[in-house]
């Protein structure tokens, strides 16, 4: 039996043991096992398919595989068999990230990491592979790695040379990956394909020099209304005065100009991806009416340790709510995909509510609900913060603060029940629009996504509160809060 075929037939018994209840409603888990970066999102022979890092037998990471599940609605997955081992030499310690684009001939064609043991003293060797199959079952090319040492520039290295992101553009293969720089610390190159097979380096997209992190990792790169956009996700970055970055792994959008004549992009605005606790390796596909959908892990390398499963549940991490990304006023909109409008039910909907002291109010509550409020700051002149406060019962609860003078937001879930010492609040800017300020609240049982302004600003949380506490409470300080409240009960 091969190691594909032992893992296959490993998570098809483990599955039977995990219910429908113990899983997220909308929100994609692994099948079984650990869960992290998405692989090889793309639309293929009618479906998404979204693969996954994933380690099957155990709810911590290890030897990297490649999971796989399909959808038609980017709501309800089915889940496939394992899609890659680590079963090759040129892939040995891992099946690292990657991606996956459909093939002229109807194949789909994944590119990955394979990770490659060095030896005694020395760090793994990282190349890129490439498999190819009908989307359930692929088979790895014989000449891999595609890319390796010998294709890299001078300066760069193969022991962090990963995750490439491929497409297919007027009949070339292109691919972006990251690669870390003896001087330049993160970089992003780019390489292309006639067949997807042979392949030459091309350009350094753009590199950080300590200003953005160090290690690049888990770089996308597309066209979006009339800008160029190219997504990382810095290792070690450190944290900025105005709260647009926080220390650590983070997700960063560049934001430019790119001349496919000689492959320059150049960057022109700089803004994080999501601003929340967890979230990291974002990567997006076009779908088919042009919309550009992002999906990432909803999770974060500060938040992983001693992270308990779920209460005991047989697999560990998810993907965020996939999200339309857009361009408005040259900066990086993100709103859930319009699929989810599918499983609204019980709409509860309150106009010019005003509240002072702290109340619930009827109708709203959950933990798998839809939720905006829309704040009207300028029928609010006195009031100087306005708390949300969601996942309540009386011992315990979560908190978006809105600080109306400052014009800034504070997601905190350090009342939310957790016993761990990791990072548990954010700051934002958040200035009001068209004088109301508004936030829409998703939740998934321990899923947490807040869109601020329609999108300008999102934040990811998982949530350690039991999902026996449903609350939802409003409050403000200095004077009565105006607000008009929507909320959809997800089903």
């Amino acid at each position: 039996m091969t190691k594909l075929e032992a893992v296959r037939e490993f998570e098809h018994k483990a599955a039977e043991r995990i219910s429908a209840s113990d899983r997220l409603e909308f929100h994609l888990t692994p099948l079984v096992g650990w869960m992290n970066d998405p692989n090889g999102f793309c639309y293929y022979d009618g479906a998404y398919h979204l693969f996954y890092q994933y380690h099957p037998y155990s709810t911590v990471w290890g030897p990297m595989h490649w999971g796989h599940a399909v959808s038609t609605d980017l709501l309800h997955w089915n889940y496939m068999p394992c899609a890659l081992a680590p079963d090759t030499v040129a892939d040995a310690a891992g099946c690292f990230s990657g991606s996956a684009v459909p093939m002229p001939d109807g194949r789909l064609l994944l590119m990955y990491t394979g990770v490659q043991p060095a030896g005694t003293g020395h760090k793994e060797l990282q190349m890129q592979c490439i498999a190819a199959g009908n989307g359930r079952d692929f088979c790895k090319d014989q000449h891999n790695p595609v890319i390796s040492t010998e294709q890299l520039p001078d300066g760069f290295h193969a022991v962090d040379f990963r995750d490439p992101k491929i497409w297919q553009e007027g009949g070339t293969y292109y691919s972006v990956i990251a690669c870390r720089h003896e001087k330049h610390q993160g970089s992003v190159l780019l390489f292309e394909s006639a067949d997807g097979r042979q392949w030459k380096f091309v350009s350094v997209l753009d590199s950080s020099c300590g200003e953005l992190g160090k290690m690049w990792e888990c770089p996308d790169f597309f066209a979006l209304d009339g800008m160029q956009v190219l997504l990382v996700s810095p290792q070690e970055m450190r944290a900025t005065a105005d709260s647009e970055f926080h220390a650590g792994e983070g997700t960063v959008a560049l934001l430019g100009l790119y001349d496919p004549a000689t492959h320059a992009f150049a960057r022109q605005k700089v803004q994080a991806v999501d601003y929340g606790l967890d979230f990291y390796a974002p990567q997006t596909t076009l779908a088919p009416d042009g919309r550009r959908i992002m999906v990432a892990w909803m999770q974060s390398w500060a938040t992983v340790p001693g992270t308990p499963c779920a209460g005991g549940k047989p697999w560990f991490g998810r993907m965020t709510l996939p999200r339309e990304l857009t361009i408005k006023d040259g900066r990086l909109y993100q709103t859930p995909v319009r699929e989810i409008e599918t499983l609204w039910q019980g709409k509860t909907e309150l106009s010019g509510v005003a509240v002072e002291e702290r109340a619930a109010l009827p109708g709203i509550s959950g933990r798998s609900l839809d939720l905006t409020v829309r704040i009207d700051v300028d029928a609010s002149p006195e009031c100087r913060r306005f708390t949300l406060r969601f996942a309540e019962d009386a011992a315990l609860y979560n908190e978006i603060r809105c600080d109306l003078d400052r014009c800034e937001l504070a997601f905190d879930r350090s009342h939310g029940g957790s016993r761990r010492d990791i990072p548990h609040t954010r700051h934002i800017k958040a200035a009001p629009q068209n004088g109301k300020l508004t936030l829409r609240l998703i939740l998934d049982k321990d899923c947490a996504e807040l869109f601020v302004n329609n999108g300008e600003r999102v934040l990811s949380a998982v949530l350690d509160t039991p999902l026996e506490a449903q609350g939802i409470t409003f409050g403000a300080d200095g004077g009565p809060v105006n607000l008009d409240i929507v909320q959809y009960t997800l089903a």
